[in-house]
């Protein structure tokens, strides 16, 4: 059952925490809760929000000068799923990471709210550093060098993106819309991609129609992916043509000496 105001999850942590032994109060200095067991001058400090997010991250930091028993809580709602914050494994790791400690509230329509803590302040747990999956570092790799230019804009959602698949798809559209119906083999040596074969064949885009064996045509989708992309294919023009400008022209061969 999801909370409406984060004030919902004062009761059952000041429960929790009472049974624990430690004195409670609430908005002390600005800190949500506030708690001190007998004997003891360090207080438990607990910040409160309904979700996860970077402001209760920060007022958790914050809390640290004050004591080293700093609690971030949040509500567990188990209908949120695919949440950033039910994503709890990794925001413990980060709360572990940054010497806080982590709790999640519970509520229910019939029963008694749970309070479970994920990892407690100062945890004596050695975080190791996140460990680089090399295949996935290789693709990543391997796409940037594969891109001939950089066509698309960072933080872009929903957008087609210019991919080096992408590229390799334009180069055969562009060399069967010179060419027209061709065999794979043309296509490679026109297109210069390795792969044209297998990309006319996967037909990922809709941009090609086999038409016979062997023989394969743009289709008009092709057209329009080609008019769509025309700043990408138009840049490699243009550097196609400064490469040309830039090669030497072939000496002339010398004059013959002439008979005496």
């Amino acid at each position: 059952m999801a909370v409406q105001h984060e004030t919902e999850l004062y009761p059952p942590l000041k429960k929790f925490f009472e049974e624990r032994g430690y004195s409670i109060k609430s908005e002390v200095r600005h800190c949500d809760l506030v708690g001190i067991r007998p004997g003891s001058d360090q207080p438990l400090i607990v910040e409160m929000k309904k979700t996860f997010n970077l402001p209760l991250l920060l007022q958790g930091l914050e809390r640290q000068k004050l004591s080293a028993e700093v609690y971030l809580a949040v509500e567990r709602n188990r209908t949120k799923r695919g949440a950033h914050n039910q994503r709890w494994s990794e925001i413990t790791l980060l709360c572990r990471r940054l010497g806080l400690g982590l709790i999640t509230v519970t509520h229910y329509k019939t029963k008694a709210p749970f309070v479970e803590i994920l990892c407690s302040p100062g945890d004596k747990v050695i975080v190791p550093s996140a460990k680089i999956i090399k295949t996935r570092a290789s693709r990543l790799i391997t796409e940037f060098n594969e891109r001939s230019g950089d066509y698309n804009v960072g933080g872009s959602h929903g957008t087609k993106l210019v991919t080096a698949y992408r590229e390799r798809a334009l180069r055969v559209a562009l060399a069967l819309l010179e060419g027209g119906e061709l065999a794979p083999r043309e296509v490679r040596e026109r297109s210069g991609v390795g792969s044209a074969a297998a990309i006319l064949q996967r037909n990922y885009y809709g941009w090609f129609r086999r038409i016979a064996r062997g023989r394969y045509a743009l289709t008009p989708e092709g057209r329009e992916g080609l008019a769509l992309y025309s700043g990408v294919t138009d840049g490699w023009a243009r550097v196609a043509s400064a490469a040309e400008a830039e090669e030497p022209s072939p000496a002339e061969p010398p004059d013959r000496p002439s008979a005496n």
